[in-house]
C-alpha cells in the first residue's frame, strides 16, 4: 500500500509540474503555426551547408515548438523550398533550442545549471552536424516522401518563372489526422479571413493538448511505475554504469517519446539513480528520435533518411554523454 501511495504522489508531482509548461509550449507553438508566414523567412536563410544547419538549429527561438509541432513546421518549410540544411537543423533542435524548453529545464534542474547549458550545447551541436550532413546532399529526391518532392519541383518551378505561388497556412499537428494528403489539399487563398485563423488556431491548441495530454499522462505514470515498482538494487546497478546508464536512458527516451516541454521534470526523477551523462542522454536523444516524432518525421523523409537521422544522433549523443561520464568520474 505505501508503494502504491508513493507511486501516485510521484505520478501527481510530475503533473503538477509539467503541466504550466506543457499549456505555454502549446499555446505559443499554436500561435507561431497560424500566424507567422515562413515563406518570407525561407528568403533569409542561407545556403552554404554548415552556416544553414546552424541557424536552423536556431529557429527554435522563433518557432518554440516541441518535437510534435516541429514536424509539421519543418515539412511546410521544406515544400517552399528551405534548404535541407536548415530544415534538419531545425526539425533536431527546435524541441530542445526553444525558450520554453530551456526556461522548463533550469525550472527542473536549477540545482544543476550545468544541466542546462549542457542539453543546449550539445543538441545544437549534434543538429548542426547533421543538418550540414543532408546540406550537403545536391538531390533530395531519394531522401524526400514523393508528395513533398513533388510540392518542392512545384514551387520551384513556380519561382523560376516569377510566378507566384499560391499562399498557406502553415500546417500544424491538427492536419497531421490526414496523412499522405497533398498540401495543395490544405492550402487557402489569401488574404486568410481572421476568424478562420482563430478557428484554426483553437482546433490545433485542443488537438495539440489532447495528443500531448494524454503522452504527458502516460510518461508519468511509467516513471513513477518504474521508480516505486522497480527494485532499487536493479536501478542503482544499470543507473550508475558509465556505458550501461546512458544506453538505457536513450532506449527510455525513444520509447516513452515524452513532450520535451516537460521531459526535465521526467529525467528529474531518475537524477539521483542514474549517471549526469545518463540524464544528458534522455534530454538531447529524446526530442530529435524518439518513436513518436519517428511516425511523423515518415511523413518527411524515406526511410532509408530516418534510419540515417536516427543512426547519426544516436552515435553522437552516446559519444557525448560517454564524455561527460568519464569526465565526472
Amino acid at each position: 500500500m505505501t508503494k502504491l501511495s508513493n507511486g501516485i504522489t510521484l505520478f501527481l508531482s510530475l503533473l503538477v509540474e509539467a503541466m504550466p509548461f506543457l499549456l505555454l509550449g502549446v499555446l505559443l507553438s499554436s500561435l507561431f503555426v497560424v500566424f507567422v508566414d515562413e515563406s518570407k523567412l525561407i528568403k533569409l536563410m542561407p545556403k552554404q551547408a554548415i552556416l544553414g544547419a546552424l541557424v536552423g538549429s536556431l529557429l527554435g527561438f522563433m518557432f518554440p515548438v516541441c518535437e510534435c509541432g516541429n514536424v509539421p513546421v519543418a515539412r511546410r518549410l521544406i515544400s517552399q523550398g528551405l534548404p535541407a540544411s536548415v530544415a534538419v537543423g531545425f526539425l533536431l533542435s527546435a524541441p530542445t533550442i526553444n525558450p520554453i524548453v530551456i526556461w522548463a529545464t533550469w525550472t527542473a534542474f536549477r540545482d544543476q545549471p550545468e544541466m542546462v547549458i549542457l542539453r543546449v550545447v550539445f543538441s545544437l551541436a549534434i543538429a548542426t552536424i547533421i543538418g550540414s550532413i543532408f546540406g550537403s546532399q545536391k538531390d533530395l529526391q531519394p531522401f524526400l516522401q514523393p508528395n513533398i518532392y513533388l510540392q518542392l519541383t512545384r514551387q520551384s518551378a513556380a519561382m523560376e518563372v516569377k510566378s507566384k505561388p499560391q499562399s498557406a497556412i502553415p500546417t500544424g499537428t491538427f492536419f497531421l489526422g490526414q496523412p499522405l494528403v497533398p498540401l495543395e489539399a490544405i492550402t487557402l487563398p489569401k488574404p486568410v479571413p481572421w476568424q478562420d485563423r482563430l478557428n484554426l488556431l483553437l482546433d490545433n491548441i485542443i488537438s495539440e493538448l489532447r495528443e500531448l495530454g494524454g503522452i504527458l499522462v502516460i510518461g508519468s505514470a511509467i516513471a513513477a511505475v518504474i521508480q516505486v515498482g522497480v527494485p532499487r538494487d536493479i536501478i542503482l546497478n544499470l543507473g550508475q554504469g558509465a556505458v550501461s546508464s546512458i544506453v538505457a536512458m536513450m532506449i527510455l527516451a525513444a520509447v516513452v517519446s515524452i513532450c520535451s516541454t516537460v521531459d526535465a521534470f521526467f529525467a528529474l526523477s531518475f537524477a539521483s539513480t542514474f549517471t549526469t551523462g545518463s540524464i544528458l542522454a534522455f534530454l538531447v536523444f529524446g526530442p530529435m528520435i524518439d518513436l513518436k516524432s519517428i511516425g511523423l518525421i515518415l511523413t518527411i523523409f524515406k526511410k532509408r533518411a530516418v534510419l540515417y537521422l536516427f543512426l547519426i544522433a544516436a552515435q553522437l549523443t552516446f559519444l557525448g554523454c560517454l564524455f561527460i561520464n568519464l569526465r565526472v568520474s
